[in-house]
């Protein structure tokens, strides 16, 4: 069996301060890079999951901008993820006369109140309009503090 150890080495010096040896001190980290290891892997799976999904899913940060844009989202809207990163969604992607209702969506969600099938209308690249069922659920960070929402159309 493998022991991944991390090392930390200082000089030991002598009276008159030259040195004379190294003072090391060993952790076994072993188990830390299984367990990254595992959550790198399952980090991965959910973004291929995500990626792949054939429903439209988008995420947006604290301030509307969008951070996750799937593949189907891009098909449906034509807009690459490249070109959707940092933008605000409800301005670039969302009809004018809805902006204020999709907006009461994402502040409910960022306060912790999700909802689901909300009638979400966008407008793609080319000026169709789409409607997709849409659930808002709110996206937290690993100690529970809300930093965005993620929606999940159909």
């Amino acid at each position: 069996r493998k022991i991944q150890i991390l090392m930390s080495a200082t000089p030991r010096r002598g009276p008159e301060g030259q040195i004379i040896g190294m003072i090391g001190v060993g952790q076994d980290i072993t188990q830390i890079r299984e367990i990254t290891k595992e959550q790198e892997r399952v980090a991965d799976d959910l973004s291929r999951l995500i990626d792949n999904a054939n429903a439209p899913i988008f995420g947006v940060d604290c301030n509307g901008l969008v951070t996750e844009w799937n593949r189907k989202s891009a098909e449906m809207l034509g807009y690459t993820k490249e070109e959707t990163i940092g933008k605000n969604l409800v301005e670039k992607f969302i009809q004018p006369e809805n902006r204020k209702s999709v907006s009461e969506v994402l502040q409910k969600a960022l306060a912790g109140e999700e909802t689901t099938n909300y009638e979400l209308p966008l407008l793609s690249k080319f000026g169709e309009r789409y409607t997709v069922l849409l659930n808002a659920t709110t996206r937290r960070d690993s100690v529970g503090k809300i930093i965005g929402v993620v929606g999940v159309g159909q």
